[in-house]
């Protein structure tokens, strides 16, 4: 059964994106624009909950009919969320210390029920991972600091792209390791009557 519903990413995040694509959805791209400083938590894993509820919230707005997805991620680090590095120097450090230890990747994820210009129901929730990271050798740090991506990106890392060799191995689900739960959407989903096959369009 194929369902007829708008599906709407509060995010500019090509990586998610390309995710719900590839998990047969087609989503809208809506980006929130929501000052991420302005909020905080004691937590990482709240810091995420509450950041990925901010940017469904501010796209839900705007919405009269879909369904939002907002999400976040972060990397717990030694106690310490790791966001986007704010420059190469910071990022060649955060390799430095994360090479051959391990951080857990906190992704929140929300998704909001809009109907007829109002919220209907929301549901947040957090998945997390355990990231064990490889001991790359200081030319591969520098090769892989001079594409730009780890500063682009939550935790100065990836498992889509260039950093995947750096990365040994994960415990949990390493498509929140990318940037949203396919298994939470489908619970989430599952919550509102919809299967995530509904809303296949492929």
């Amino acid at each position: 059964m194929t369902v007829d519903r708008r599906l709407v990413l509060a995010s500019a995040s090509p990586a998610r994106l390309t995710l719900l694509r590839q998990a047969g959805l087609a989503p809208e791209v809506v980006v929130s624009d929501v000052d991420e400083s302005a909020y905080s938590a004691p937590r990482v894993a709240e810091q995420v909950a509450l950041l990925a509820a901010a940017k469904a919230a501010a796209v839900a707005k705007r919405e009269t009919d879909a369904l939002v997805i907002g999400a976040d991620s972060l990397l717990e680090f030694g106690g310490r969320p790791m966001g986007k590095p704010v420059d190469a120097a910071d990022a060649r450090d955060r390799w430095r210390r994360m090479a051959g230890r391990s951080g857990v990747l906190h992704t929140g994820q929300a998704l909001f029920d809009v109907k007829d210009g109002g919220i209907a129901s929301r549901d947040i929730a957090v998945a997390s991972t355990v990231v064990y990271f490889a001991e790359p050798t200081q030319p591969e740090i520098e090769a892989y600091l001079a594409t730009g991506e780890p500063l682009a990106v939550a935790g100065a890392f990836t498992l889509d792209g260039l950093g995947a060799p750096f990365v040994r191995r994960v415990e949990g689900d390493p498509a929140a390791v990318v940037g949203l739960s396919l298994t939470v959407l489908r619970t989430q989903l599952g919550k509102r009557g919809l299967a995530i096959t509904d809303l296949w369009r492929r």
